[in-house]
């Protein structure tokens, strides 16, 4: 496969959409008990979030506390800072992954992205949001209590939406008769990233190793000047400001190698370093040693790659989809049995798939 010819597309261009069955709100389908949510998200973690030793850390104390306690005081809240493609997005799925038996598509996790879900800044236009979002959070709790949530591109939200939240997040028994002490709220920003892209700069300018960073360098900084910016008080009830550090190339390398295997391709080291060098950009200008901004790895919850074909039957060069291993069966299904009026025969299903699809051997 060309490597020099792979693409980043975003998800919801693709257009394929595979729907779950019903769950209830018990421990068939979610660990709130935190019975092997430690370990496997600690393994997780450890295989998948390469270069964040101070995320990791912070993420298995503050999960692994919160499911393992029976009465909390409040709900868990969490805010991920740094630039973009440092990890945030995936250690939000890694969190859900392990706590929720159907990940991402539980009807018990709710996904909200400002710039997607609230994108007018009409004061008239942010009452309604609020008030829908209100509405929606209290509804969900009242449905589940065990019910997650993530805000992403919070720097991008209006102050009057961030202050709505807040009264969810206080340390108190119920709000008008429901409780949401056994929610999960996780905020996801670019906020920060200067200060801790200048922060490592500086302890790389004094020769000192990446792996020194330590929470304190850093927390203070980004908890006085993330909300605080909306004159918000939500600062005031978030539990863990945790700090995703700018990656070096080596990182990228290991992420792109874990990339390969979860497509079900050969791992190669060199093709790996072609491929980070290829869609990436590093400073120092002249060293190169941290990335500037996100890249393959952990964009691969939000993007997804595609490779350029060529169709012998003359129809030019063709986009496909790398199907992930684990998905092989079910695009067989769908391509085989959905797609058109009836069924297809093998060739037309193999036509189909390699019209939009690819894995080896397809």
């Amino acid at each position: 496969m060309p490597w020099d010819s792979l693409l980043l597309q975003k998800r919801s261009e693709i257009g394929i959409t595979l729907t779950a069955s019903n769950e209830d709100c018990n421990r068939d389908w979610i660990s709130f008990d935190g019975r092997g949510v430690g370990k496997g998200l600690k393994d997780d973690l450890g295989r998948n979030l390469f270069g964040q030793h101070i995320a990791a850390a912070v993420i298995m104390h503050a999960v692994n506390g919160f499911m393992n306690n029976d009465n909390p005081n409040k709900p868990l809240v969490l805010s991920f800072h740094g630039t973009t493609g440092t990890g945030k997005n995936l250690a939000s799925l890694l969190i859900v992954k392990n706590i929720y038996k159907k990940g991402m598509d539980s009807r018990f996790v709710h996904y909200f992205n400002s710039v997607v879900h609230f994108p007018e800044n009409f004061p008239e236009k942010v009452e309604t949001y609020k008030s829908q979002l209100q509405h929606w959070i209290r509804g969900n709790v009242s449905n589940c209590a065990h019910s997650l949530f993530i805000f992403d591109q919070m720097d991008n939200m209006h102050p009057g939406l961030i202050d709505c939240i807040k009264p969810f997040l206080d340390q108190r028994h119920k709000l008008d008769g429901v409780s949401y002490r056994n929610a999960i709220f996780i905020f996801l920003s670019n906020g920060g990233g200067e200060i801790l892209t200048q922060t490592t700069l500086d302890f790389w300018n004094a020769g000192k190793d990446r792996q020194e960073i330590k929470l304190k360098d850093v927390e203070a900084a980004l908890s006085s000047s993330v909300f605080n910016n909306h004159n918000s008080g939500v600062s005031n009830v978030v539990d863990f400001f945790i700090p995703f550090l700018p990656l070096e190339r080596r990182h990228i390398v290991q992420c792109i190698m874990v990339a390969m295997k979860a497509m079900g391709l050969e791992p190669e080291h060199e093709k790996a370093c072609e491929l980070a060098d290829e869609i990436l950009n590093y400073f120092p200008k002249d060293e190169k040693f941290f990335s500037v901004s996100g890249h393959i790895c952990f964009q691969l919850p939000d993007r997804v790659v595609f490779r350029r074909w060529y169709d012998p039957r003359g129809k030019g060069d063709l986009l496909q989809l790398l199907v992930p291993l684990v998905l092989h069966l079910q695009v067989l299904k769908i391509v085989h049995g959905f797609l058109g009026v009836g069924h297809y025969g093998n060739a037309k299903t193999l036509h189909c798939l390699r019209g939009r699809l690819y894995w080896p051997d397809c």
